[in-house]
């Protein structure tokens, strides 16, 4: 397995970019990949950092067992969503400049059931929002309590579920707050547009917990995505949003994704 820091030069941002990746280097051929590999794009949630992957121990044998690549980039808090007039196209950096980029350094699948997005919180509405919209590119999506909050911050009475984040911060994310819900940054929107439209949808799967103030908002998305008749896998269980959450069942995530072997998951899954 090799750890790599890595930075580049984004067009879609205009300045340099650090991301991380995890490739599982052959054991019995030290320094080769027996590629082309399959590749999940990783996106971590508020105020974390492309760093934050590193912790999760799981994560390297996940890679090394499965011959998986893991492409973990930096976000700024910027729920990985367009900007155009601060060239701040995180969307268009997630959903195409990585991609390419990524697929031209490292021996990566360029089949797109081989290539997964995913990510937690803030992450998971990313991968969320970036895996339908960039579609064509993503086959699997794997939301892990997704930040699901649009309809929360455009609503009469605001309540932030981040403590000390105000309504400023989420007009200087998503812009105009008043046509948001019929723009891109809105999942519920986005959706539907691809479904009136004839899109090819990823595979979709998506987990919140029970106890975990985002649950409302992924439960009306679960029911969203069953009105429009789009398949998809909602998971939902004793559980709040934080790591004894996150790890296991983005590890369930990856394991509908036909992996060889993973680490094994808690029996029951679904643990207080």
């Amino acid at each position: 397995m090799a750890m790599i820091q890595a930075s580049m030069f984004s067009e879609c941002l205009m300045r340099k970019v650090h991301f991380n990746a995890i490739l599982p280097v052959d054991p019995f051929m030290p320094g080769m990949f027996r590629g082309p590999l399959k590749t999940a794009y990783l996106l971590h949630g508020y105020s974390g950092s492309c760093d934050d992957w590193f912790t999760r121990h799981a994560l390297g044998s996940i890679s090394l067992m499965n011959n998986l690549a893991l492409i973990m980039p930096n976000s700024e808090n910027h729920f990985y969503v367009d900007d155009a007039q601060r060239s701040d196209m995180y969307g268009e950096f997630i959903g195409r400049e990585l991609v390419e980029f990524t697929r031209k350094v490292f021996p990566l699948s360029r089949e797109r059931d081989d290539t997964i997005i995913g990510g937690i919180s803030m992450g998971g509405y990313g991968s969320l929002r970036n895996g339908l919209k960039y579609s064509e590119v993503f086959g699997h999506v794997i939301g892990i309590s997704p930040a699901i909050i649009l309809n929360e911050v455009t609503g009469s009475e605001f309540k932030p579920s981040i403590p000390g984040v105000e309504l400023g911060y989420y007009e200087s994310v998503f812009g105009d707050l008043s046509t948001a819900n019929g723009r891109d940054v809105d999942v519920f929107w986005l959706s539907k547009k691809m479904k009136d439209e004839g899109a090819l949808f990823p595979d979709v799967y998506f987990a919140c917990g029970s106890n975990d103030v985002l649950v409302f908002e992924n439960r009306r998305f679960h029911e969203h995505l069953d009105g429009l008749g789009v398949p998809h896998v909602y998971d939902e269980g004793p559980g709040t949003h934080d790591e004894k959450f996150f790890e296991p069942h983005l590890i369930a995530g990856l394991a509908r994704l036909d992996l060889d072997r993973l680490p094994e998951l808690p029996n029951p899954l679904w643990t207080d």
